[in-house]
This record gives structure tokens, C-alpha cells and sequence, in this order.
């Protein structure tokens, strides 16, 4: 009878800690330059063992429900992701013409950009006392405009292990910049992609001469948003078979560049 107990209560305990054990989001905020933004922590509780930390860009919408549940799959209990604000907490565009107005001064403004993802990733850093966070593996992903916005954290020269583009634009401002990257640098994109593919040969020369370990992945019969659910346009459209496989790659980078490995 005393067993019986005593499994029962091990039984409760164990379903306690299961329902306390959740998926962390927490707001982080910051300013400059005027502008305030308003970014989200993402990370399994479930552990207290540290664990890299990615910056995450999202598409051109930005911040909202759809990019914290990619967020949260990402995650998983592998990383601490910062869902990353690029306009200010004021700009949070619900339509294709709101999401267009909100990319086109930073696309405008290529330092703007970097200027600001450097930013978010400082913020990322100092989450370190608060979050199980190691802060010796840092990287950075983004998908569509995201992707744009990681690649040129990379060019800027900032000091993060890897930075992974989900069918993001390819284009620079300044092809010069790679010489500085210290990332490993891999881009993903569909081969039916009539926006950013037709970069694709000016990005490969512009990684030819950085110092980068970069792989450029043309994924078939892919097309714009490959890993966005709900698309479904002909030029933005999500595909399974890409988005998993664009996946695995990641995961694979990634652990490859924090552990130093080719």
C-alpha cells in the first residue's frame, strides 16, 4: 500500500513538473534612434541547460502570431531564439501593401539594416542572465526579407558562428563587404524563385571573394516562401518536401559551425 503511495505521488510529481515545464515568451525591448522596438524571447523551460542562441528574422510581416509558432518549432529544446522587430513596435503590417511599405527604408537603407541587426543581436547577448543562454554559440536565420536582413548581418563582419537565409533576398549594397564576414554563411533558395534567383550568380561571385565556408542550396521546383505555411500563390507558395529539407540543412549547419566542424 505504502508503494502504491509513493508511485502515485512520483506519478504527480512528474505530471507537475510536465505542465510547469512550457514554452517561454518573453518580451524584449530597446530603442535607437528614435525608434522602439519590441522583439520576443523564445525558449523550452523545460531545461535549464544553456543552449545557442539564434537571431531570427521573420518575413515581411514581421513579428506576429505566425512567426512566434515558427519560432517556437525551431526552437525546440536546442535554441533560445529571439524573434527579432525590425521596423518598431508601431509597425506591424497585416497586408502584402502594409509589409512592402515597412521593408522598402530599410532595403533603401542597406546600413540601416545592418545597424539594426547588429543591435538585435546585442540584445540577444544580454538576455544571457535571464535565459539558459551560451553565448559562445551564436547565429542568426531569417526567412524572405529576414534572410536579407541575416546575410547582411553577416557582411557587417559581426562575430556569430553561422547565419542560415530561408529563400531571402541576395542582393548588396556593397559587395566589397564580404570580405568581412566571419560567419559560415548558408543560403537557401527555390530554383523557381523569380524574385531572388536572379542574384543568384552576382551572390555566388560576392561569396567567391569573402573569406566565408558559404554553400548556396538551389532547392527544385521551389518557389518564393517555401517554408511559410498557408502560402499558396503561384509565386509564394509553402512546399513540405522544401521546408523539411531546408530544415535539416539548417540544424546540420549549424551544429557543424558551433562545434567547429566542416
Amino acid at each position: 500500500m505504502r508503494m502504491t503511495r509513493l508511485c502515485c505521488l512520483l506519478l504527480l510529481a512528474g505530471s507537475s513538473f510536465a505542465v510547469q515545464a512550457k514554452m517561454v515568451h518573453r518580451p524584449v525591448e530597446w530603442s535607437q534612434d528614435g525608434t522602439h522596438f519590441r522583439s520576443v524571447l523564445v525558449y523550452d523551460d523545460a531545461s535549464s541547460a544553456k543552449r545557442p542562441g539564434l537571431v531570427m528574422v521573420p518575413n515581411w510581416y514581421g513579428v506576429n502570431d505566425a512567426a512566434v509558432k515558427k519560432a517556437e518549432t525551431i526552437a525546440g529544446k536546442d535554441y533560445v531564439i529571439l524573434l527579432t522587430d525590425m521596423y518598431g513596435e508601431k509597425v506591424r503590417p497585416t497586408s502584402n501593401a502594409q509589409a512592402q511599405a515597412a521593408v522598402k527604408p530599410l532595403y533603401g537603407d542597406r546600413a540601416l539594416m545592418r545597424k539594426r541587426i547588429n543591435l538585435a543581436l546585442d540584445q540577444l547577448k544580454a538576455q544571457a542572465a535571464n535565459a539558459p543562454l551560451d553565448t559562445a554559440k551564436l547565429a542568426a536565420i531569417g526567412f524572405c526579407f529576414g534572410g536579407s536582413a541575416v546575410l547582411d548581418l553577416a557582411r557587417s563582419g559581426a562575430d556569430v558562428a553561422a547565419v542560415v537565409s530561408f529563400h531571402g533576398g541576395l542582393d548588396t549594397d556593397d559587395p566589397a563587404l564580404a570580405k568581412d564576414i566571419k560567419a559560415r554563411v548558408l543560403a537557401m533558395n527555390g530554383a523557381d524563385d523569380k524574385g531572388t534567383m536572379p542574384d543568384a550568380d552576382k551572390f555566388m561571385d560576392e561569396m567567391r571573394g569573402s573569406p566565408a565556408d558559404w554553400q548556396f542550396v538551389v532547392i527544385g521546383h521551389a518557389v518564393h516562401c517555401f517554408t511559410e505555411v498557408g502560402e499558396n500563390s503561384p509565386g509564394c507558395r509553402y512546399d513540405e518536401r522544401a521546408a523539411t529539407r531546408s530544415y535539416r540543412l539548417m540544424h546540420d549547419w549549424l551544429r557543424a559551425a558551433f562545434a567547429g566542424t566542416p
